[in-house]
């Protein structure tokens, strides 16, 4: 099928990419990586007016740059610039490694981490990832403003972002020298979206206890959600065996997945629990923190 008549434009500067958004509103989308703005078009799930190409606003939105307390990111950086970051695999591991799960090499080649987040997939992998780590996005729209990822996420492909804003820039927070982290994704085949995924950040006290940790939990409901509840019941802890499998447990509450060709909604709250104990196991690892054994289930 072939999408509906649109008009394209590659404008040269942010500044113009706004004028377009404010001129077109919701009859306007901004085309990243196109790895998903495009197959919804040819099937005609969206039909924009016109499409604004960002391909041109590369040499001023696509970065990564160390700072003394964090990274910061631009929205058109590729998801293969951050695989093979090596400041990254130093300061923040996590984000490489999620990356070298997102698709294949040629999706990496192409994608942006912003258009991913923009466009809120529940099963992606990127939000995930931005949650655990206490992420802040940078938009512009008629004013620039601030907005933390935990507050950005509004729906199944819905975000804060507003018909005449512009995702520009991501801001990560330094995790704490010595912290672990792991990044736990199931798929049905090789660079498919997750059935679930987990990102886990581990800070150790330096007496064998858990100084502080953030669980992020993906794929299980409408938007990716950190899980609260497990996190303070290990803050503080030394933890075994139990510990991991009642935070495991209490992490997976408030799932509400459904059932489709991925599995069914049971499985699914299942492999929450599952994925979940297997991130913090790996996380605590990382961090010099001893844990008792764990059967897997």
């Amino acid at each position: 099928m072939y999408p509906r008549k649109f008009s394209y434009v590659a404008p040269s500067r942010v500044e113009d990419v706004l004028r377009l958004l404010k001129r077109y509103g919701d009859e306007a989308k901004l085309l990243a990586g196109g790895h998903s703005l495009l197959p919804m078009m040819k099937l005609r799930i969206v039909g924009p007016r016109v499409v604004i190409d960002l391909k041109n606003l590369r040499d001023r939105l696509a970065y990564i740059r160390d700072g003394a307390r964090a990274v910061r990111i631009g929205a058109l950086t590729t998801h293969a610039e951050i695989e093979f970051s090596d400041m990254l695999k130093r300061e923040v591991p996590l984000l490489p490694e999620v990356a070298r799960w997102v698709g294949d090499m040629q999706v990496r080649n192409m994608g942006t981490v912003g258009g991913s987040l923009a466009h809120a997939d529940p099963a992606a992998d990127w939000p995930v990832a931005m949650l655990a780590l206490n992420a802040t996005f940078t938009v512009q729209g008629a004013r620039k403003r601030a907005v933390p990822a935990s507050k950005f996420f509004k729906g199944p492909f819905t975000t804060a972002l507003k018909p005449s804003e512009l995702l520009t820039e991501i801001t990560v927070p330094k995790p704490p020298k010595g912290h672990g982290w792991s990044w736990k994704k199931f798929e049905r085949k090789a660079g498919d979206f997750a059935t679930v995924n987990v990102a886990v950040i581990a800070v150790p006290d330096g007496r064998g206890q858990i100084r502080d940790v953030s669980i992020a939990v993906g794929s299980v409901n409408p938007v990716p959600y950190r899980a609260a509840g497990a996190e303070k019941m290990l803050r503080g802890k030394r933890p075994d065996a139990e510990l991991l499998k009642a935070a495991a447990e209490a992490a997976a509450e408030p799932a509400e997945p459904t059932s489709d060709l991925r599995g069914s909604a049971e499985y699914k709250k299942w492999l929450t629990r599952v994925m979940v104990r297997r991130a913090l196991e790996e996380a605590l690892s990382r961090a010099g923190i001893s844990v008792e054994v764990v059967q897997h289930a």
